[in-house]
């Protein structure tokens, strides 16, 4: 049977590259459960960097899972202040909603109109032509675009009271938009958001996923709080066009995913530039070196820069991505060009629940 002690000395083996000691030393270990070879814990982290965070739960999680007798293990990753070196105030550990979920992925922007639900649903349609299986979740509940833009129609089925997702060009999809009327405004506070988050997650019944992708609502409120609250997020995708006022808000939303813990995976500057259908000539509309610039200031990549085209934004308002309509274009190129370095960074920093020991 699997003691406490015996996780705990596994964890030892486990260090914080920044300090050189290990976590059990530095009191980043925090509310631990053993039961029936069920293991949870937090790790109360306080200044590590993003990336020291991710390698840290990622250790801490396959060190513990190798252990004979554990069959199950919850990390979730909190934050607080310290005394003396030592974490002074523990979280729970967040509850497993999508167990059968890998990958969860957050595409968001500091302000509207840089098309970051565009962003979401071809990196989606992207991850799925690698064969992956992927879910889309519409967080954005003031805005529900997605259904409009996959072509999904109808309310989702129940079964065994959870809700089964609409299916459209092999993404499972949830939105608010498919529950409310056409036209009809949605007028909800804090805890509401934070409700139909957590519904999204508990209440449907996604199956295995290789990807959860979540499109959320531009700016820094409620429901990048709760989304961040009820899961460990894998990452975030941050989306922003060239120009300075775009660079303004997606700082301060860069800045506040940092205090929420979640690792960016990087910048994908959409709108980057116009080639003329005629002469091939290339037009910065919006200028040009924004997404570089939001980058080196992060310290994160460049994930991909898509340039404009009318074709992704008539496919958007027809309900066919650009990597349907025009596969062989160069968005629908640059749209897999991104899902390949999102790949590659989530696989890199290892922010993923790991399968379950059987």
């Amino acid at each position: 049977m699997i003691t406490e002690e015996a996780v705990l000395q596994a964890l030892r083996t486990v260090q914080d590259p920044g300090a050189g000691e290990d976590i059990v030393s530095l009191g980043l270990v925090q509310g631990m459960t053993v039961q029936d070879g069920r293991v949870s814990f937090t790790l109360q982290f306080t200044t590590q960097p993003a990336v020291a965070k991710a390698q840290i739960h990622s250790q801490a999680r396959k060190v513990v899972a190798a252990l004979a007798g554990v069959s199950d293990v919850k990390v979730a990753m909190g934050g607080g202040t310290q005394a003396a070196g030592r974490a002074t105030h523990a979280e729970p550990p967040k509850e497993d909603l999508i167990p059968e979920v890998k990958h969860t992925i957050a595409v968001s922007s500091g302000k509207g109109g840089v098309g970051k639900s565009t962003v979401a649903v071809n990196l989606a349609l992207a991850l799925r032509e690698t064969g992956a299986r992927v879910g889309l979740v519409d967080v954005d509940v003031y805005g529900p675009d997605i259904p409009l833009m996959m072509g999904a129609r109808g309310t989702p089925a129940m079964f065994n009271n959870r809700i089964i997702p609409v299916e459209s060009y092999g993404i499972k999809l949830i939105s608010i938009g498919f529950f409310v009327a056409p036209g009809e405004a949605i007028v909800w506070r804090g805890p509401m958001i934070h409700s139909a988050v957590q519904q999204f997650l508990r209440d449907v019944h996604w199956g295995e996923l290789d990807y959860l992708i979540f499109d959320m609502p531009p700016g820094t409120g409620d429901a990048q709080l709760s989304l961040s609250q009820v899961i460990p997020l894998g990452g975030v995708v941050m989306v922003t066009t060239p120009q300075e006022v775009a660079l303004l808000d997606v700082r301060k939303a860069v800045a506040m995913f940092k205090k929420l813990n979640v690792p960016i995976l990087g910048i994908v500057e959409n709108m980057s530039d116009f080639v003329c259908p005629h002469c091939g000539a290339h037009t910065p509309i919006f200028g040009e070196g924004g997404g570089a610039k939001i980058a080196r200031e992060a310290d994160v990549p460049v994930l991909a820069q898509i340039p404009i085209d009318p074709e992704t934004r008539k496919g958007g308002d027809e309900g066919e991505p650009i990597l349907v309509r025009k596969p062989d274009s160069a968005q629908a190129a640059a749209f897999r060009k991104l899902a390949a370095a999102v790949a590659d960074r989530v696989s890199t920093l290892s922010v993923f629940t790991l399968p379950k020991i059987t």
